[in-house]
Parts: structure tokens; C-alpha cells; sequence
């Protein structure tokens, strides 16, 4: 969701619920909820504008399939997820994050599960800070907060239903396994609507 819901993508062109059509045997709300929690993204891109990263950073407060915290790492290496539990956080990569438009046209591979304690701060006001299996990420410099919703979210061809908090970010950097992570983020927006390839996305509720 990161450059989607920041700097390009789906908060603008995403259809607000308000407004959504209806298909006649798809009917959002009749959808329940499938995940409350957080989930602030972090792309990275190099001079020439290729991703060298996406981490995807998941603080679970209920689900369909557990609570937790979890950290998704996308590289062109490989798929690095890192939790305590397998189950939730398997489900995180392969549900939610593989789908997401950032990788849109970029190779994704069995994801590699590290179990480890992930450790998650995050303020609205200050930004993240999150670790665990041998990943680092920090967030700051909040420049803006705004509500978002649609009910048109794509995830392998099925809509679903999405709000939450976003909160873009001025500043970002990660480290992996002591290494700090090629590449930068992008900002873009306005003034009164700022964006960013690093971002912040609280009260987060996922409908199906």
C-alpha cells in the first residue's frame, strides 16, 4: 500500500466507499472484518527509479487468523516474513502484501519464515520504529494525517473493504542484518497534501 496510498496510487484514484457501485452479488456491507490492526509501509527506490525494497510492517490486533506483529521484506532476492507465528504472518504475505500495487510487475517468491519476536512503536505524531529478525525500520518527520476508505481495494481479483489513518512520513530508513538497506524513499503531494513512498496506516480495518 505504501506508494499507493502515498505518492501515486490508490488515494487517488481508489473509488471512496461513499460513492462505490455495487455489483448486484457483491455487497460491501454485507462484508465482515477480516483484520484490525496497523500496517505502515516503507518503498525504497534507486537513481534510476527501481524498487530495491518493500517492508511492510504489521501490528495485528485481531484477525481471522490471530494477532500479532509481523514484518513482510520484499527484496529482488526473495521474500523475507518474520513473526512468531507462521500462520498470521504467512497470511499477511501472501493475502495482503503480495497483492499490493507497489509490486505490481515485480517477481515474488515463496516467502522464507523467520520466527522471531517483532518489536513495533508507533505514533502518529512521531512515527515507527519497528524490529525483529535481523530487520530494522524507522520512521519520522509525520507530515500530514488523513482519513482514507474504499470499498474497491483489489486483492487477487476480490475487492475488498479498507479504512484507516494515513500518515505520510518525511524520513525512513532500514537496516538488514546490520546493513542499511539500499535506496530512498519518493515524496511528492502538496503542500496541504503531502505524500510518500514511507507512511504511516493506523486504525486499519480490512473488510471481505
Amino acid at each position: 500500500m505504501g506508494t499507493a496510498l502515498g505518492a501515486m496510487g490508490l488515494l487517488a484514484t481508489a473509488t471512496p466507499a461513499s460513492a462505490a457501485g455495487e455489483a448486484p452479488d457483491d455487497n460491501p456491507a454485507l462484508r465482515k472484518p477480516i483484520l484490525v490492526g496497523a500496517n505502515p509501509g516503507l518503498q525504497l527506490f534507486d537513481a534510476s527509479g527501481s524498487c530495491t525494497a518493500y517492508l511492510s510492517t504489521w501490528q495485528v490486533q485481531w484477525s481471522t487468523r490471530g494477532a500479532g506483529n509481523a514484518l513482510v521484506l520484499w527484496r529482488p532476492d526473495g521474500v523475507r516474513v518474520v513473526g512468531e507465528d507462521p500462520n498470521l504472518a504467512l497470511w499477511l504475505a501472501d493475502h495482503f502484501v503480495r497483492h499490493f500495487p507497489e509490486l505490481d510487475g515485480l517477481p515474488w517468491s515463496t516467502p522464507r519464515f523467520h520466527r522471531s519476536t517483532v518489536h513495533v512503536r508507533l505514533d502518529l505524531a512521531s512515527g515507527l520504529y519497528a524490529r525483529g529478525g535481523g530487520i530494522d525500520v524507522h520512521m519520522a518527520e509525520v507530515l500530514d494525517r488523513r482519513a482514507f476508505a474504499t470499498d474497491r481495494f483489489p486483492l487477487a481479483g476480490v475487492d475488498h473493504s479498507l479504512s484507516l489513518v494515513f500518515a505520510p512520513c518525511g524520513s525512513a530508513r532500514a537496516l538488514v542484518d546490520g546493513r542499511p538497506q539500499p535506496g530512498a524513499i519518493t515524496r511528492g503531494g502538496t503542500p496541504d497534501r503531502p505524500s510518500s513512498s514511507a507512511f504511516l496506516a493506523a486504525a486499519e480495518v480490512w473488510r471481505a
